[in-house]
C-alpha cells in the first residue's frame, strides 16, 4: 500500500477522498477576502486550502511583448503580459501566515505550491505539511530536487507530461528524499472539458509508478472528479472562489462554496460505494428476499385436483418454491385440499 499522511489525515484507497480548495489568485489582492476564502472552504468540508508562493520576478521577466505577451484569443489571459498576470495573481509573502493561521484554526490543512528555491526556504520556515507541483513546474528537475529534500510528501500534477518525463521527476524526487509522492491526472487547460480529461490515466498512474493518485480537476461542475474517485483518486484539487461573479484570474473555473460542500459529499459517496466485488444478498438485503416472485396457489384446489397454469402463479411474495419450478408442479396431482393463497412447496404434492 502507499498509503501516506498529510499532517495526520491518511491518503490513499482506504480513506475518503481529500480534498484540496486551491484559492490561487482569487484572493483578488485582499488579504480580507483571502481570509474569508479560507472560512468558506472550512464551511463547505474541505480538507486542505492551498496557495501559490511566487512573485512575479521569480517566474519571468518584466518584458510586455513577444514571447512573454498573451496573444492567444481563446486564452482567458489574453492582452496580458505574463509579468502582468502574475503581479496580479500572487499570494502576497506576507499574507502566508495569517492565511496559515486562520486555517488552522479552522481545522484546515494549509500548504502551497512553490515555483523557485525561494519559495521552498519560505515555505519551509512555515513548516508546512507537505509541497504541491504545478504542472508547468513538472518537469523543472532542480525545483523537484529541492522539494524533495524536505523529507515532505509531494503532491505532483501531471499535466502536458509524457511517460519519460514523468518518470524522470518522481525519479528524482525518490532520489532526494522524497518519501511519498502522489500524482494528479491533470489536464491543463482552464477550464477543461470532460472529454479531454481522460480519467482512465489515473489506474495507469497508480500502477506505472506505484504511488497515490488523484485528479487536479479544471472542469465545471462535480461529475469528473466523482468519476475519478471510482478509477482510485484519493486526492481532488479544485480552484476555489466565493463567487465567479466577482472576477479575477482563475474565478472562471472556480467552484463557489454551494460547489464544494457537494463535492465533499458526493466523492465521499463515491469512495463509499466502491466496496468490493460482491454477490447475493447482502445483510441489509436479506430481508427485502421476501419480496421476490415465488409460487403460489392462485384457485382453490381440491385433493386429487391436477395444477394446471390456471391454479398455480409465480408472484410476489417470495415465501413458496421458486418460478424456476413451475412446469415441473404443472401436472401433479394435489395431496389434499389447498386453499387460494397456499405458498407451494413440495410436501403439497401428492
Amino acid at each position: 500500500m502507499n498509503e501516506f499522511a498529510i499532517g495526520g489525515r491518511l491518503i490513499g484507497a482506504d480513506h475518503p477522498p481529500f480534498i484540496i480548495a486551491e484559492m490561487s489568485g482569487n484572493h483578488n489582492q485582499s488579504l480580507e477576502r483571502a481570509l474569508e476564502i479560507v472560512e468558506a472552504a472550512a464551511r463547505s468540508g474541505a480538507h486542505a486550502l492551498k496557495l501559490q508562493t511566487y512573485t512575479a520576478k521569480t517566474m519571468t521577466l518584466d518584458i510586455h511583448e513577444g514571447d512573454f505577451y498573451i496573444e492567444d484569443p481563446s486564452s482567458l489571459w489574453k492582452g496580458s503580459s505574463l509579468y502582468d498576470l502574475y503581479e496580479e495573481a500572487h499570494t502576497p509573502w506576507e499574507w502566508h501566515e495569517p492565511i496559515f493561521k486562520r486555517c488552522k484554526e479552522l481545522g484546515l490543512l494549509a500548504f502551497s505550491t512553490p515555483f523557485d528555491e525561494t519559495a521552498v526556504d519560505f515555505l519551509e520556515s512555515l513548516d508546512v505539511p507537505c509541497y504541491k507541483v504545478a504542472s508547468f513546474e513538472n518537469t523543472d528537475i532542480p525545483l523537484i530536487r529541492k522539494i524533495a529534500s524536505t523529507g515532505k510528501p509531494i503532491i505532483i500534477s501531471t499535466g502536458m507530461a509524457s511517460v519519460a518525463e514523468l518518470e524522470e521527476t518522481v525519479k528524482a524526487a525518490r532520489e532526494a528524499g522524497c518519501p511519498h509522492i502522489c500524482l494528479l491526472k491533470c489536464t491543463s487547460t482552464y477550464p477543461a472539458t470532460p472529454e479531454s480529461t481522460n480519467l482512465l490515466t489515473i489506474p495507469h498512474l497508480k500502477e506505472m509508478f506505484n504511488v497515490e493518485v488523484g485528479l487536479s480537476d479544471h472542469t465545471m461542475g462535480v461529475g469528473v472528479s466523482v468519476a475519478s474517485v471510482v478509477l482510485g483518486a484519493s486526492v481532488i484539487e479544485k480552484h476555489f472562489t466565493l463567487s465567479r461573479a466577482d472576477g479575477g484570474v482563475d474565478s472562471a473555473f472556480s467552484m463557489e462554496p454551494h460547489e464544494m460542500k457537494a463535492l465533499v459529499e458526493e466523492t465521499e459517496r463515491a469512495w463509499q460505494a466502491i466496496g468490493k466485488v460482491s454477490y447475493g444478498p447482502t445483510e441489509k438485503e436479506k430481508p427485502s428476499l421476501k419480496f421476490r416472485r415465488s409460487l403460489y396457489v392462485s384457485e382453490n384446489i381440491r385433493e386429487g385436483e391436477t395444477f394446471t397454469y390456471e391454479n398455480v402463479r409465480a408472484i410476489r411474495p417470495g415465501f413458496g418454491l421458486p418460478p424456476k419450478h413451475l412446469d415441473q408442479i404443472i401436472g401433479k396431482q394435489a395431496k389434499r385440499d389447498i386453499k387460494k393463497g397456499t405458498p407451494v412447496s413440495w410436501d403439497l404434492l401428492g
